[in-house]
């Protein structure tokens, strides 16, 4: 039966979500479920999905050895099905459908250790799978179906920790819609929207040009189709710690322009912020210099500034840009 004591654990392992550094909070919360669960080593194993490869993601007394079985070899057999599938994380002793104990792993990495009794639950987030843990310990038959049940009822703050995507969008206003981006790779985030401009080819390459120039933080003014203005925000997110480590979270949300400023002024101060001269904005945007001159005087008198200089800072701070592939170097804070 679960007790005062683990709602108390799910809380405090529910608030360690909160913490940027994934791999230091699980295994915190490991250490917490060793209080009341016999455990004599313990894993998580995360899942990434942009790689669709498992990696150790914290462990208690777990040999590097072990994990690298847990992240590659046990995944690919037929025990790790019965974790998934299993109504109650399985144990050692329950054997669901297969002689667990008479297999590899049990007798490589689990007998070969000292160690008697085994126990396992799969990770879920939002529906979908995140990864795994395993418990070892010396006691035989040590896993019964109340350490079963106890280890189920935790499993839902494990998996907050293991999902690295549901962290990413903690922090964001409602009506955002979000994903996460590496190495070419979309992965939805849950509860988002994907934004519209991610199916606009001019900004997929702006944002492989983010990627490349390490770029930390850039905000920015998109126009999706002929008048739905987003307002986007690109940063570099750090994932749990696997093989992907750095992922780029794209967000955004229906925003006018602020000030009032058209797109064509938009367009003009972008360029102006660049520092390209009057004559250079009229010669890449097809005007005539008189035309490029009285844009930037209504966007001065627009944002409230005195000098181009003040405008191209405004234009920095409050992401009032519309850059094109091959001209962010000019605006990105470099991670590097």
């Amino acid at each position: 039966m679960v007790g005062y004591h683990q709602v108390e654990t799910a809380v405090r392992m529910g608030m360690l979500t909160r913490e940027r550094d994934n791999a230091a909070a699980s295994a915190e919360a490991l250490r917490l479920l060793t209080e009341f669960l016999p455990a004599d080593a313990a894993t998580v194993i995360a899942y990434d999905p942009f790689t669709e490869t498992h990696f150790k993601l914290a462990g208690i007394n777990c040999p590097e050895r072990v994990a690298r079985l847990l992240s590659v070899e046990f995944v690919n057999s037929p025990w790790y099905q019965d974790l998934l599938t299993a109504p109650l994380p399985p144990t050692a002793s329950s054997e669901i459908g297969r002689s667990y104990r008479n297999g590899w792993f049990y007798q490589e990495c689990v007998r070969a250790a000292g160690l008697r009794d085994a126990m396992g639950g799969a990770l879920r987030s939002h529906g979908r799978y995140v990864g795994m843990i395993h418990l070892t310990t010396e006691r035989a038959e040590a896993y019964t179906t109340e350490a079963r049940q106890l280890l189920a009822s935790l499993l839902p703050p494990l998996a907050a920790l293991a999902d690295s995507r549901s962290r990413a969008v903690q922090d964001l206003p409602d009506a955002a819609s979000a994903v996460l981006v590496s190495r070419g790779r979309v992965v939805d985030l849950p509860g988002r929207d994907r934004p519209a401009m991610m199916g606009d080819d001019a900004f997929l390459r702006l944002l492989a040009e983010f990627g490349d120039a390490g770029g930390e933080r850039l905000r920015l003014m998109w126009l999706a189709g002929d008048q739905d203005w987003h307002r986007v925000e690109l940063s570099h997110h750090q994932t749990a710690g696997g093989p992907t480590l750095q992922a780029i979270l794209v967000r955004a949300h229906p925003a006018t322009p602020p000030y009032g400023l058209s797109l064509r002024e938009l367009e003009v101060l972008t360029r102006a912020t660049m520092g390209q001269t009057d004559q250079a904005i009229a010669d890449e945007l097809f005007l005539s210099l008189r035309t490029v001159h009285s844009h930037v005087q209504h966007v001065l008198r627009k944002t409230g500034t005195a000098s181009r200089a003040e405008a191209a800072a405004l234009a920095i701070r409050a992401g009032l840009l519309c850059p094109v592939p091959g001209g962010l170097k000019h605006f990105i804070q470099s991670a590097r």
